[in-house]
This record gives C-alpha cells, structure tokens and sequence, in this order.
C-alpha cells in the first residue's frame, strides 16, 4: 500500500492542474486501510511525506478508512457504482471519513483526483 501512495505522490507532480487545484492545501490526511495507517502530508498541494502509521504524535486534519478491498475496487479502471468516489464508499458502508469534513469538502475535487491518480489506465480498443 504505502508503493501506491509514493506512486500517487510521484504522479501528482507530474499533473499541473492538480498541483494548481491544491495550492491552498497543506494539511496532514489519514488513509487508513483495514487497520493500517497511512499519513499523506500536504504542502501547497504537493505530497511532501507518506509515512506508515500507527503514530499518535502525528495530528491529521480528516481521515479516509476503508478496506483493502474496497480501496481495490475504487483504484479500478472503471469502478463499480459505489466504489467510484469516496463518498460512494460511505454510503455503501465501506468507508469513514472523520475529522475536519470543512476542510475535506473545501478541497474535495483536489483530493479526491489526487486518490485517483492510483486508478488503473483503461485499455484502449486498438
């Protein structure tokens, strides 16, 4: 898990556009996934740490927990209805979110592109 959240971090700095959305962001976010944490560190949009967890020093603003599975599907080409957005993950009760939800939805195009940039590419017909 933590080799797709350095490939995310890698990823997103080669995407302007995200790093322009997130140019106001700089927060500290937990991903956990089926017990195992993870804190993704944001400075002006960029990811400047990912560190595994469990830390009870590390203060984080919202926090993502699901299920490797679930986190699997999401992370799909073309997920299935409900795994597509974190979000459909709370409805369909396999996901949480917790903590600062305002500072979530005030960056939620930002974040949640920037958790689909571990999606598989589509195939393309040749």
């Amino acid at each position: 898990m933590i080799d797709t959240f350095k490939h995310i971090q890698k990823s997103l700095d080669d995407t302007p556009h995200l790093l322009r959305i997130g140019r106001l962001f700089s927060e500290t976010v937990l991903i956990e996934v089926g017990g195992d944490e993870y804190y993704l560190t944001f400075d002006k949009g960029r990811i400047t740490s990912v560190v595994e967890g469990p830390s009870r020093k590390t203060p984080w603003r919202f926090a993502l927990r699901t299920d490797a599975a679930a986190l699997e599907k999401f992370w799909q080409a073309r997920p299935a209805p409900g795994f597509h957005d974190i979000f459909g993950l709370v409805k369909i009760g396999r996901g949480q979110i917790d903590g600062d939800i305002l500072s979530l939805v005030k960056n939620l195009r930002f974040f949640k592109e920037v958790l689909g940039l571990a999606r598989a590419k589509e195939e393309l017909p040749a």
